[in-house]
């Protein structure tokens, strides 16, 4: 199963809401189910129990949806404006969310049965950047929990300051400031993900079309290495909004809007290391790798495009205004 979210007419596109798939044996998707939601523009599944988390962005609200009958449990307020990120403690415990409009992020309490319980913390970034029309303020586009020695830390990745601003996690959902990182000016971070087994990071800039790679000591203190156009051939006029990052073995794929690929990169060495843009449709907003297949949300092209990593003919799965496609 695939789960899709998109955008609807509440933010200018033409889909429903949130759209559940089943991949056939020849890689083809057909629809299962369907639920009508404003603009949920991030999906989370819970990773035990049988619901999934949306952000409806255009209404500030964090839908819970239960995946048995595919309907809407509840609805709570993500604390601020145009929720764009949710992701889930590794104990799951709690549950994280960006709100980007408003530059902060939320903390949530999450039952056992996933229902969100409360809301146990808010904290809202100031400041700015050098790109005058999109680090006008702080612009929280992704919070990445980890667990550490220290107790889980929550990374507050900031497009609007050029920053990346650690929390330490209370057992009680608190958050306590630990770090702040800086990256380069103009870089516009909107995603990390961390290599596993190593120290290293890696970082989309959205705003300068790059891939920054970070050093991360102490743990939730990360430190750039090094910075690389996030596609390997040049790709001529126009911006590069560099959206999403996955990791599949000894592969780091980045989805690039304005080339509108998805750019494989090596990782044998510090740095990542280009070796291919893999054409997917127009304005790859978001992705996810499942048994070597690579399905993207081709959000201007109305389609989920997916094309085997290993070589093969892409396939399309119409849909309206896609953002967001997960494994179930």
């Amino acid at each position: 199963m695939l789960y899709i979210g998109c955008h609807t007419a509440a933010s200018g596109g033409n889909g429903v809401g949130v759209t559940a798939v089943r991949e056939g044996p020849s890689g083809e998707l057909t629809k299962v189910a369907e639920i009508e939601l404003t603009s949920p523009s991030w999906l989370t599944r819970h990773p035990t129990a049988p619901v999934l988390y949306a952000a409806a962005e255009p209404a500030g609200e964090i839908a819970t949806i239960d995946l048995d009958s595919f309907a809407v449990l509840d609805t709570v307020a993500s604390g601020g404006a145009d929720p764009c990120h949710l992701a889930i403690t590794a104990d799951q415990r709690f549950l994280l969310c960006a709100n980007y409009s408003s530059g902060s992020m939320a903390v949530f309490g999450l039952a056992a049965d996933g229902r969100i319980v409360d809301r146990t913390a808010l904290v809202t970034h100031e400041g700015g950047g050098p790109v005058a029309d999109r680090q006008e303020a702080a612009h929280v586009h992704m919070a990445v929990p980890a667990g550490t020695p220290q107790g889980t830390l929550v990374a507050a990745v900031d497009l609007g300051t050029d920053e990346i601003r650690t929390y330490r996690l209370s057992g009680t959902g608190e958050l306590e400031p630990l770090a702040v990182s800086a990256m380069p000016p103009g870089t516009g971070p909107r995603q990390l993900v961390r290599r596993p087994g190593t120290d290293l990071a890696y970082v989309a800039g959205e705003l300068a079309g790059t891939l920054v790679t970070v050093r991360e000591g102490p743990a939730g203190t990360f430190t750039t290495v090094g910075v690389e156009p996030a596609t390997a051939a040049p790709h001529g006029a126009g911006p590069n909004y560099v959206a999403h990052l996955e990791i599949s073995g000894e592969r780091l794929y980045v989805s690039n809007r304005g080339p509108d690929c998805v750019t494989e990169f090596d990782l044998a060495a510090t740095t990542p290391v280009a070796v291919a843009d893999h054409p997917c449709g127009a304005f790859p907003r978001h992705f996810s790798i499942v048994d070597g297949v690579c399905h993207v949300a081709a959000q201007r092209d109305d389609a989920i495009v997916s094309f085997p990593l290993g070589g093969g003919e892409p396939t399309r799965f119409a849909t309206g205004t896609p953002t967001c496609v997960i494994p179930g």
